[in-house]
């Protein structure tokens, strides 16, 4: 492995920049590496090698001529299969959606373009982003670096992955109810999900519109935190956008400094179910920033312990409606066209084909919650329940600046180990999902080994206050840095060798 893969996105952005290295020779360098270990982990899905190395080219050129550009000029980028990119395959992980190239580009991925990164190419994930494994895609599942046995969270697994593997330095993902941050707890990485509104939708296939946010993935606090301002923002093209600046984050990354800080533990998330191992870490992060100067305090979300069950009736409901435009008859897959099926017969094959097990069960489950005799009772109970969380969340701002909890009830389980029991898959989102339903800013921040596997520390923050996030976690990183003389992931196994091939047969 060379240095140039291990180097974070900060680092080599100074390095291409100062023209103490190219960004061609960084973007083969991720390719070669992409090459070497992808196999068993199966990160990716498509690259975009030939666009890739001519736009470390035009950015190498620019440089030369003088140009000024951003800290993120020339550094590669790996893109969750959900970002449309002009001229690339965009599947969301389905057979409904193979082979289909879309004919624009995200306004995300646009702006990573306009920053300069380079688009190496698109990352695997759960089938249209339901799952909390990757498990789900129709083209097979990712494997966790640390141990290739064991998922490597999800939806965004792929991206997550890819980080680990250190195929590339920054990554893109999407957060519906911890998309992002439960594949970083799981992998050792940094991911955040933005204020709702704070990044743009568009050119993002939807899933659940009133709770899917893009967000950054990287290996430390800074990088996300650079990456979040490249991508953050308002878009007149998205609906939901917020007409507002984007937090500072990247000054916040750059301090850490949580001298007087409110932190408060949610004491609802704990007990049984929690792996102590993780509750472990947990509260010996906690113990770390307070002496950091931070100050704690214990704060009951009693509405909390609801936001599963809400949930996973909103999001299907959710579903239901956003993959009804998959139809057969517009884009996408296509069964028993041939002149002897009706257009309602070619329609009910087409999904039947296209769609997975779980697709199927969400659909079928919130097109049952958003009809006439049960809205009310489901889908309209769920919405209040939702009110009540939010309402959770501000009567602890008055008493605290963020919230903390796990970001995972435990640690990184066995490929195939829950994929017979839904409901036990769903519980690996138990912390994430209330930052999502209120729409607030959270992030998981790595703080130590459980089982030797990777724990995640959660920081939840109010609406567009997406700073204290980066503040906490950079305190956070700082401190595990100096206790273990480096990053988390210098703790992998994988660093004292390069993947098997054949490990994940």
């Amino acid at each position: 492995m060379t240095d140039l893969v291990r180097t974070d996105a900060a680092e080599l952005g100074r390095l291409i920049a100062s023209r103490e290295v190219s960004s061609q020779e960084v973007t083969r360098a991720h390719l070669d590496r992409i090459d070497a270990v992808d196999g068993p982990v199966h990160a990716f899905l498509a690259l975009d090698t030939d666009r890739a190395l001519a736009t470390a080219r035009s950015i190498d050129e620019r440089i030369a001529t003088g140009e000024r550009l951003g800290p993120l000029a020339g550094v590669p980028i790996a893109v969750k299969d959900l970002f449309c990119y002009e001229s690339l395959p965009t599947t969301a992980s389905s057979r409904m959606l193979e082979g289909w190239v879309p004919p624009y580009t995200s306004t995300v991925v646009r702006r990573c373009l306009d920053a300069g990164l380079v688009v190496l190419g698109k990352t695997n994930l759960d089938e249209f982003a339901m799952g909390s494994s990757t498990e789900t895609s129709a083209f097979g599942p990712t494997h966790n670096p640390w141990d290739l046995d064991r998922i490597p969270g999800g939806s965004g697994g792929g991206s997550a992955a890819a980080l680990a593997a250190f195929e590339a330095p920054l990554a893109l993902g999407t957060d519906t109810g911890g998309s992002i941050r439960q594949p970083a707890a799981v992998t050792g990485t940094v991911g955040v999900k933005p204020t709702y509104g704070g990044t743009s939708r568009y050119g993002v296939i939807a899933m659940a519109s009133s709770l899917d946010q893009p967000g950054p993935c990287a290996r430390t606090v800074l990088d996300a935190a650079l990456l979040h301002e490249v991508i953050g923002g308002h878009d007149p093209m998205d609906q939901t956008s917020i007409d507002q600046p984007v937090p500072d984050v990247v000054a916040a990354a750059r301090s850490g400094d949580v001298t007087g800080m409110r932190i408060g533990v949610v004491k609802e998330f704990g007990g049984e179910g929690y792996q102590p191992g993780v509750e472990a870490r947990f509260h010996e992060a906690v113990e770390a920033l307070v002496d950091a100067g931070a100050q704690v305090v214990e704060v009951s979300c009693p509405h909390f312990e609801y936001a599963l069950p809400a949930y996973y009736l909103i999001q299907p409901a959710e579903v239901s409606s956003n993959l009804a435009r998959y139809d057969a008859m517009r884009y996408g897959l296509r069964i028993g066209d041939d002149g002897t099926h009706s257009a309602e017969q070619v329609m009910s094959m087409t999904r039947g084909a296209g769609f997975g097990a779980e697709a199927k069960r969400r659909i079928i489950l919130g097109t049952y919650a958003l009809s006439a005799g049960y809205y009310d009772a489901y889908y309209g109970s769920a919405q209040k329940v939702r009110t009540l969380i939010a309402r959770d969340f501000e009567n602890a701002w008055a008493s605290c600046d963020v919230l903390v909890a796990p970001s995972t009830p435990t640690v990184a389980f066995r490929l195939g180990e829950r994929t017979a029991d839904p409901m036990a898959m769903y519980r690996a989102d138990l912390c994430t999902i209330p930052a999502n339903m209120a729409g607030n800013a959270a992030g998981s921040f790595p703080c130590g080994l459980a089982d030797g596997l990777p724990v995640g520390f959660q920081v939840m923050a109010p609406v567009m206050a997406d700073d204290r996030v980066y503040r906490v976690g950079a305190a956070l990183e700082r401190i595990l840095e100096d206790r273990w003389g480096g990053p988390l992931l210098d703790r992998a196994p994988h660093l004292s060798g390069e993947f098997d091939r054949e490990d994940a047969r």
